[in-house]
């Protein structure tokens, strides 16, 4: 099985891609792990991830500049219905709009906004950066074994406010609870780093290369 790292100028290309090599090895060393910024290696590929660091701005403005990279997407994701995960803004570029330094259009595969935290808690500060307790919204087969209060590694400014709760898999509580997991479908992201969550990141990489939607 082949896994495609996009590769557009975002991200935390290096971490990503070791923490997918070390899901791969765990469960036997035969899925092939390729960080890549070309379209057709990620027409091919069984599973494809969008991982994503900085303005969400920047980083649609970095996918859409690989030529074809975004109608390989369309192609493999929506339509051949290939298991994608999105890791931070990679996650929040599935939302139609991102409202960071002004309206910016996404992906639009999932229906909502990223909008900035706003703690009810005067005394939490933002960017939130930490480990903090998931609790789930409902079933999923990346999240199988695990139960509310698995500590996960935060680092992010923005939030996925969704029009739909049923996009919601896993919330956190940040002096208000927003999602730290969504998707549908073939569709999985995370506001949370599974790279840098140790342990429990691995496993959760480690279920969805098996993750068959």
């Amino acid at each position: 099985m082949s896994v495609a790292i996009i590769d557009y100028g975002s991200g935390n290309l290096r971490s990503a891609a070791k923490a997918f090599e070390r899901a791969a090895a765990d469960r036997g060393g035969g899925d092939k792990i390729v960080v890549t910024s070309d379209p057709e290696t990620v027409r091919k590929a069984d599973r494809i991830v969008l991982p994503g660091v900085g303005a969400f701005a920047d980083c649609m403005a970095g996918l859409s500049a690989l030529p074809g990279m975004i109608a390989a997407l369309e192609e493999s994701v929506r339509k051949a219905g290939r298991p994608f995960f999105g890791i931070c803004v990679g996650a929040q570029l599935l939302a139609e709009r991102g409202l960071e330094h002004g309206v910016h259009k996404g992906l639009g595969w999932l229906a909502g906004d990223i909008v900035r935290i706003e703690p009810k808690v005067a005394s939490l500060k933002v960017p939130h950066m930490g480990w903090n307790d998931l609790r789930f919204c409902r079933r999923h087969r990346v999240f199988d074994g695990f139960a509310d209060g698995a500590q996960v590694y935060f680092v992010h400014s923005y939030i996925f406010k969704p029009a739909s709760a049923a996009d919601v898999v896993a919330e956190v509580d940040y002096g208000d609870a927003f999602p730290a997991a969504f998707g549908r479908d073939n569709l999985i992201g995370t506001q949370f780093h599974p790279e840098k969550s140790q342990a429990l990141g691995l496993r959760i990489i480690g279920n969805f290369l098996s993750w068959r939607p």
